[in-house]
């Protein structure tokens, strides 16, 4: 399958010079394009589009702020952000926002085909420091006695996860839970975005291996 590709940067030279890059390759194509992260979000919201790349400094909408609606709107788009700043607040935010990889532009001729590949397998992509980032974090908050979390989501992002994976309907959680529809679907849509999923197929795996369900 052909990945469908959207590119916001707001310099086009920029987006030029990513396009061929990507458009080089054989499994991926970029469709759109955007010079703002307002743009792109109507655009990824149009729908057609399977993987968003999301210049960090954008007028109008961050990337970030892009990245935020994009999980909230359309949550089987993957996210990946482009910058120019190898700053580990950035990267921590770009995670936080849902984004599954971060790629700087120095070096992005050599890691984007890698990390637009990466998130449509599910998988994170990581530049070398911020590698380094995560490693000083985990041991700076277990120097400090702080407690790590053994799984990325809330007991109660759980407790659906579960409810998804034995079959349960929106509608079911909802009265199961006593809480409405709406909130079902929107923590569904957070799950999806924190574990990089796209389906109730992967979150009933994801269930099994984290031994909330029996096979």
């Amino acid at each position: 399958m052909t990945t469908r590709i959207l590119l916001a940067d707001d310099h086009a030279l920029v987006r030029r010079g990513l396009r061929l890059i990507l458009d080089g390759e054989p499994d991926l194509r970029v469709v759109a394009e955007a010079g703002d992260g307002a743009e792109a979000v109507e655009k990824v919201a149009a729908g057609g589009v399977d993987l968003a790349i999301l210049d960090i400094a954008m007028p109008r909408m961050t990337g970030l702020q892009a990245a935020r609606e994009m999980t909230r709107r359309a949550s089987d788009v993957r996210i990946l952000m482009l910058s120019m700043y190898d700053n580990e607040q950035y990267f921590f935010a770009a995670l936080k926002a849902g984004a599954c990889g971060y790629v700087l532009k120095s070096v992005a001729d050599q890691d984007l085909v890698a990390a637009c590949r990466a998130a449509m397998r599910g998988e994170p992509f990581l530049y070398a420091g911020a590698i380094s980032a995560l490693i000083r974090d985990y041991l700076m908050r277990s120097r400090q006695n702080d407690r790590l979390p053994e799984s990325i989501l809330t007991p109660r992002e759980e407790e659906i996860v579960k409810l998804i994976a034995e079959g349960n309907s929106s509608k079911e959680i909802a009265a199961t839970l006593v809480i409405s529809i709406k909130t079902v679907d929107r923590h569904r849509a957070n799950i999806l975005a924190k574990l990089g999923m796209r389906d109730r197929l992967d979150l009933t795996r994801h269930a099994i291996r984290a031994g909330l369900v029996k096979p």
